[in-house]
């Protein structure tokens, strides 16, 4: 009925095959906990606990941590059998796997409080953010501007639906981005919510327009996670696998990337099959691109294939879409990150930096576009939320003030420059790219094969968390880290984090090597 605590100390916890309980992946790199209740553990009755499954360490055997009645003390092991109360953070990532489905996934930090690039977990341990919510806070957490938009709009009115009762700000906002938007043509803005709100908006007025139907993507490219957007996306794990049949009628092309020697020309010719195998050009709506992939791997799209892909759609009448939604907003030293390329794209879509923190997105282009659709045919609840707009003033107030698309080629540089020291000393880093501040490294097991190493790129998180640092990954083959600081990180904080990161490479590099030579 009873199993060793694995401290060799010959101690004893409940064996987790006792209980109801949820089966873990044992090579996931997770902490290791168990309980001892007050009174032995041959004392209790299994009957009266509900099981929940807690993070284990890779290879480790398994231990459940049992919700115990409230007489009980959790201990948590840390080495050896002295233990100490349970951590919020502990508590919490039961509670979570106790209420959230499995398929949301989410890190081990569980936040308090937050001021700019910094963040505080319910443990009270401090982090530097390098993540910003996934690119939605380039103007830093809570920054005083954006709350005071906030506040101000929330002593008015919270919502009316703007179908229903419209505002001016909305209006105004509108007018904002239009101005912003590149091209010396007329032209709208939709509000929404959500990113792939915005994607989908943006494929039905190009359907609407053009009469036609066929849309094609890019592979790598990520454009949401319903079914139309997952349609777009180009990589299946975690977001597309399980999740079909997807809708019909669209198709994907090759992403020029120079580090996987795919080429411009290379993936010119493949649009080309495209057209001649699989869709007539005169049947396809439109063409959608992140001139920066996101979740793909921080791939920026050679310029000069950029302008290819305009000269196309205006030879066969396809509408271009630049999604803009994680590279737009400053985030790449310009406020849309297509702008390096000099191309126009017909529509765009934005969504992250432009709420600030607050849920809101955008589809902006040709007024004669936009105008295709009959009145009532776009729109939502919530779409264009009076507390989001008013956020959403203040960043764009932000952006130009306190000069952010300086800041983010500054910031960037910075981190480039380090970034490139460490690829001196770590041939794991096989590839230093990015925009502005929209910067990433990849992780390779041999410089040589190029071969993607998603294990060392895990590792590499992990470590970062430990130290005090929030990192993301991203690319198709998991193996590339992205650095996603707020543009209003003080340079103080910026060299903390990158010293940081340094730190959790060194560790995760020592770590990984250790384990293979083994």
């Amino acid at each position: 009925m009873l199993g060793d605590l694995p401290d060799g100390s010959g101690r004893t916890a409940l064996e987790p095959s006792l209980v109801q309980r949820r089966r873990i992946a044992r090579d996931d790199p997770r902490d290791e906990l168990a309980v001892i209740p007050e009174r032995s553990p041959a004392e209790t009755n299994l009957a009266r606990h509900d099981a929940l499954a807690l993070d284990q360490p890779r290879g480790q055997r398994a231990y459940l941590l049992l919700k115990l009645p409230p007489n009980d003390t959790v201990l948590r092991l840390g080495g050896g059998i002295k233990g100490e109360q349970m951590s919020k953070s502990a508590d919490l990532k039961a509670r979570k796997a106790a209420a959230v489905p499995a398929g949301v996934g989410s890190r081990g930090v569980y936040v308090a409080r937050a001021e700019n690039a910094e963040l505080w977990d319910v443990d009270g341990r401090r982090y530097v953010d390098f993540a910003a919510g996934i690119a939605v806070l380039n103007t830093g957490h809570r920054h005083p501007r954006v709350m005071e938009a906030v506040a101000q709009q929330a002593l008015a009115f919270t919502h009316t639906c703007f179908h229903v009762v419209p505002y001016e700000s909305y209006v105004r906002l509108a007018e904002r981005l239009n101005a912003l938007a590149p091209g010396d043509f007329a032209k709208k803005t939709l509000f929404l919510s959500s990113g792939a709100e915005a994607v989908e908006n943006a494929i039905k007025i190009a359907r609407y327009c053009t009469k036609r139907s066929a849309v094609i993507a890019f592979s790598g490219g990520f454009h949401g996670r319903t079914l139309m957007t997952l349609a777009l996306t180009g990589k299946v794990m975690p977001y597309k696998r399980g999740f079909g049949p997807f809708p019909a009628e669209v198709y994907h092309a090759e992403f020029p990337q120079p580090y996987r020697d795919i080429t411009t020309e290379q993936a010119l010719a493949d649009l080309e099959r495209l057209f001649h195998g699989d869709v007539d050009p005169k049947s396809v709506a439109a063409i959608i691109i992140e001139p920066v992939q996101g979740e793909g791997g921080f791939n920026v799209a050679p310029f000069d294939f950029l302008r290819a892909l305009r000269r196309l759609c205006d030879e066969h009448g396809i509408v271009m879409i630049a999604d803009e939604v994680q590279g737009g907003m400053a985030r790449t030293g310009k406020m849309f990150s297509i702008e390096h390329s000099g191309v126009v794209p017909d529509l765009m879509t934005l969504a992250k930096g432009l709420g600030g923190g607050f849920p809101l997105s955008a589809v902006t282009g040709r007024a004669t576009i936009m105008d295709a659709a009959h009145a009532g045919g776009l729109g939502g609840t919530y779409g264009g939320n009076p507390i989001s707009i008013a956020a959403a003033h203040a960043v764009l107030d932000v952006i130009e003030s306190e000069g952010l698309c300086h800041r983010a080629a500054t910031v960037g540089d910075k981190m480039r420059s380090r970034l490139q020291a460490l690829a001196k000393e770590f041939p794991c880093i096989g590839d230093v790219r990015g925009l502005g501040a929209m910067v990433a490294f990849e992780l390779v097991k041999d410089p040589k094969t190029k071969e993607p190493d998603a294990e060392l790129t895990a590792a590499v998180l992990t470590h970062a968390e430990q130290r005090g640092l929030i990192l993301l990954s991203c690319g198709t083959a998991a193996n590339v880290v992205r650095l996603l600081a707020p543009l209003t990180i003080p340079d103080a904080v910026l060299s903390e984090g990158l010293d940081l990161l340094a730190a959790a490479l060194r560790g995760a590099y020592g770590s990984e090597t250790k384990r293979a030579v083994a």
